[in-house]
């Protein structure tokens, strides 16, 4: 009776028997194993939980989100204004309730513009504002399904690794103090003993913190999983090297932790991946990076002019054209696609598809296809005036970026405004006489400006200091 009373129990508060034990004492431990993980703070659920700062991102309002877009990217208005509204639109959607939320989809974008003219830094700075999983492709590396070559699906599966890849990154910065916390504690442990009085342990305590222990010489356990590897021949697991091996799955020593003596610096660094591999292992990490792909993924496309032909050259199932472009479109319009990390819906990711369109026109896309691309904004060349801003206005531009690589060297790059805006002028030249690459154009010419002063800096600084100069200029 009392096992079928603790079951019914169980039944109600959602758990299951422990497999082996008598079902009353199997469920008993069951639900307290899990009432222990859900208050305690290090379990992966409450670890995971706001892992995005959803409180931040509700101040980004479409005017935010394109004053931090400024910081970085010159002009380009509509481009800014045009996914500071969809992102806007994702956080509108998520405070609706109900059934209404899954009904609200994004609008996909279509950017049009010459090459470099910030298509895909608009896109990059937007996902890395929010801190949203981002990946960027080239429809021309694609094949229509049958043929032999990468399948579109492989966009979703590409974004989900990118996901989890996040989602580890954040919880391991969340965990952080938990694991330098757990690493200081096992170091002083393996250097004192387990019974070290407290005056001893607080003392060694601020040596550790202080970096005097770095050197010396501390034994820790070594986890049985360390170090083990999988034998393989030719890409072939060999299952009879495994449990014929000492170090394989199961038994032997391996169950067993080993001591290990290292370096106090090596061993934290050991315990603290050890920790965080540990707390990122849970099945909950995977789906938790499974619903960032869902609800926050952002995927560009760019040259999806080159999968387009004009109507009078369109041939129906060519691989690298109208085919792909059909296969895009259950991925954009919304779809599940299977992935080693379970069923992934395309429903709620951010498409924006980019392109120069300069020997056709959005217009000859398959229709399907511009349906599901609502938003279409157009970009415009880089001038002169816009060369010249890129080069003084973004918070990282090009010259401060070669002024901290020279300083590096003791070397200080002054340019003065007439320099500048003479770079510009050349770039706008260089790229109205021959291809248009856009802002790329001021890498080129500022590495033919720098190309002396770059190779000869070690050199120049030495001489500038035998005559008593404390810096190069």
């Amino acid at each position: 009776t009392g096992g079928r009373g603790v079951g019914r129990a169980g039944a109600v508060s959602g758990t299951a028997a422990c497999p082996h034990i008598p079902i009353s004492l199997g469920r008993v431990r069951c639900m307290h194993a899990q009432a222990q993980m859900a208050q305690s703070p290090e379990s992966p659920a409450v670890l995971l939980s706001d892992l995005f700062d959803e409180e931040a991102r509700a101040q980004l309002t479409p005017a935010a989100i394109v004053q931090q877009l400024d910081r970085f990217i010159v002009g380009q208005y509509d481009a800014k204004r045009a996914v500071a509204v969809a992102l806007r639109n994702r956080w509108r959607r998520m405070q609706l309730a109900g059934a209404v939320r899954d009904e609200v989809i994004p609008k996909n974008i279509l950017m049009i513009g010459p090459t470099g003219c910030g298509k895909t830094e608009v896109a990059r700075r937007l996902a890395k504002l929010v801190n949203a999983p981002f990946i960027k492709v080239e429809a021309t590396k694609y094949t229509e399904l049958g043929y032999v070559g990468r399948d579109v699906e492989d966009i979703v599966k590409d974004l989900v690794e990118v996901s989890v890849t996040l989602v580890r990154s954040r919880l391991r910065e969340r965990i952080a103090a938990q694991t330098a916390q757990k690493a200081e504690d096992l170091i002083l442990e393996g250097l004192l003993g387990p019974h070290a009085d407290r005056k001893t342990l607080d003392s060694f305590r601020e040596m550790y913190r202080s970096g005097q222990l770095e050197d010396k010489d501390v034994d820790i356990d070594r986890p049985p999983n360390e170090g083990r590897k999988i034998p393989l021949e030719n890409g072939i697991i060999m299952i009879d090297s495994i449990f014929k091996n000492d170090r394989g799955f199961g038994g032997g020593a391996s169950s067993r932790q080993q001591k290990r003596k290292m370096k106090v610096r090596d061993a934290r660094a050991a315990i603290e991946e050890h920790e965080a591999e540990r707390a990122m292992q849970s099945e909950v990490v995977a789906r938790e990076a499974v619903r960032v792909a869902e609800q926050d993924g952002i995927v560009f496309i760019d040259e999806i002019d080159k999968i387009v032909e004009t109507r009078t050259g369109r041939s129906t199932g060519n691989v690298s054209s109208e085919g792909v472009q059909r296969d895009l479109l259950p991925i954009i319009e919304g779809s599940v696609v299977q992935t080693k990390h379970g069923n992934v819906s395309t429903d709620h990711m951010l498409f924006i598809c980019s392109g120069a369109f300069h020997s056709s026109k959005p217009a000859d896309m398959l229709a399907e296809l511009q349906g599901r691309l609502p938003i279409r904004v157009e970009l415009k060349a880089l001038t002169g005036e816009d060369m010249y801003r890129i080069l003084t206005e973004p918070q990282h531009n090009m010259i401060r970026q070669h002024q901290a690589l020279m300083a590096t060297e003791s070397v200080e790059l002054e340019f003065t405004d007439g320099a500048l805006r003479a770079i510009a002028q050349s770039a706008e030249a260089a790229n109205r006489l021959l291809d248009n690459i856009g802002a790329r154009r001021l890498h080129t010419v500022l590495e033919r400006i720098l190309a002396d002063i770059s190779f000869a800096a070690p050199e120049r600084v030495e001489e500038a200091r035998r005559d008593g100069r404390a810096s190069c200029a």
